[in-house]
């Protein structure tokens, strides 16, 4: 035991010699929790627990403030040091849940912190079986929701490593892993943790969409379904609960992007057009709205749509390269349509299309590679000699009726 300074003797004789008139009981509570205080603040925690169980124990109420984490300081700080005896550690773990049901009960303001440290020395000192452990996590957690991330790991841990098929831990973990993701979305033990609970992904859209069928109304458990089919590429599985979170979320735009897409990928053409529409009216100036929406166009078959969102596509995002790409695709793909000459002057409108997208990014590949095919397949020289088509004369495409346009002869 350290020795107290005489400064603190000092001190506790006049604290007496002023409290002379107060009740016995109370002049020795407060002694006691003088002397515990002096002590754990010197860090003899061996010499301070006795008189922080004798305040506990005549009055656990009067301090709580301050002594159950004071207490708890020590028991931690006992329990982990390896210079205490292992007499005193059987004596600390022996105590310690009723210490923490003490704490919850008489700092009820902090009883989701106390909880959760009583679940993890319950789980870790103690050993105890998972059966008693889960609850104390899920107890604090219930209490303090925006308790720390650790104690939802443990129990997301528990949960994995004791899941049954009637139990229902890995649908449980795989909430908890959700929730974590959600709260820190740059921590990518989260992702891991999730992608760790089973074999594949087929599996975890199983047990998601079951959860969900389960509780139609629920939207975490759809937006769970959701997100879990649109990593799997199963677009169709997708659909149903975007669907459900949109008509509570109408104008939520990354709902409706995702639901867009999956439309589109199952080939729900009308009804990826109208959703790409309504984002648009919720997004005005977002190129990547247009462009979409002429992708759509072009899967359908209505190239001069098409063509109408690539150029506004363009113009929004500042003569952005891509779209006038696709621009010329649809004269490529359009010049099927036409025979002999009339084919390669619509192929010559699509080359000179790729060149000028190649004009704004030079290294849009794709365009640099439609110049190079094309280049063997527009008109010659010889083609326009034998029409009677000099240079500098302009040629109008009439084989496409939707094209409505002309190229000039080199």
């Amino acid at each position: 035991m350290k020795i107290i300074t005489k400064t603190f003797v000092l001190t506790i004789l006049l604290f007496l010699s002023l409290t002379h008139a107060q009740a016995p009981d109370s002049m020795k509570i407060l002694t006691n929790y003088s002397l515990f205080s002096e002590y754990q603040k010197n860090k003899d925690c061996e010499s301070a627990l006795p008189y922080g169980w004798k305040v506990i124990q005549a009055d656990p109420a009067k301090f709580s403030k301050w002594i159950y984490y004071k207490m708890e300081d020590c028991f931690w700080s006992l329990h982990d040091s390896s210079s205490t005896s292992p007499e005193l550690i059987k004596s600390i773990q022996d105590t310690i849940v009723y210490f923490y049901d003490l704490a919850i009960k008489y700092r009820q303001q902090d009883r989701g912190y106390f909880q959760a440290r009583k679940a993890y020395v319950s789980e870790i000192w103690l050993s105890l079986p998972a059966e008693k452990v889960i609850p104390e996590y899920e107890q604090a957690i219930e209490w303090q929701p925006e308790i720390a991330s650790f104690y939802y790991d443990r129990l997301g841990q528990l949960y994995k490593h004791n899941e049954t098929s009637e139990n229902g831990y890995k649908l449980k973990a795989l909430e908890i892993y959700n929730l974590l993701s959600d709260r820190e979305p740059d921590n990518e033990t989260w992702s891991t943790r999730k992608k760790d609970l089973v074999d594949n992904i087929d599996e975890l859209l199983a047990i998601v969409k079951a959860a969900w069928e389960k509780d139609k109304t629920n939207p975490k458990k759809a937006k769970e379904y959701a997100s879990v089919a649109l990593q799997a590429s199963v677009f169709q599985e997708s659909i149903a609960p975007l669907e459900f979170l949109i008509n509570l979320q109408p104008d939520d735009i990354g709902l409706l992007s995702q639901l867009a897409s999956s439309y589109q990928k199952t080939d729900k053409l009308n009804d990826a057009e109208k959703t790409y529409k309504k984002i648009i009216g919720l997004q005005p100036d977002n190129k990547d709205n247009y462009f979409n929406l002429g992708i759509i166009y072009k899967d359908m078959s209505k190239f001069a749509q098409a063509r109408s969102e690539f150029q506004i596509a363009s113009e929004k995002g500042g003569n952005w390269a891509l779209p006038i790409y696709y621009e010329g695709y649809l004269y490529e793909q359009s010049a099927s349509n036409c025979s002999d000459f009339d084919r390669k002057v619509v192929y010559l409108l699509a080359y000179l299309t790729y060149k000028k997208a190649l004009g704004m990014d030079n290294n849009l590949q794709q365009a640099r590679d439609r110049v190079s095919a094309l280049s063997g397949v527009i008109p010659t020289k010889e083609d326009y000699f034998f029409r009677g088509i000099k240079s500098g004369q302009v040629i109008p495409i009439t084989c496409v009726g939707w094209i409505g346009k002309s190229v000039s002869v080199p």
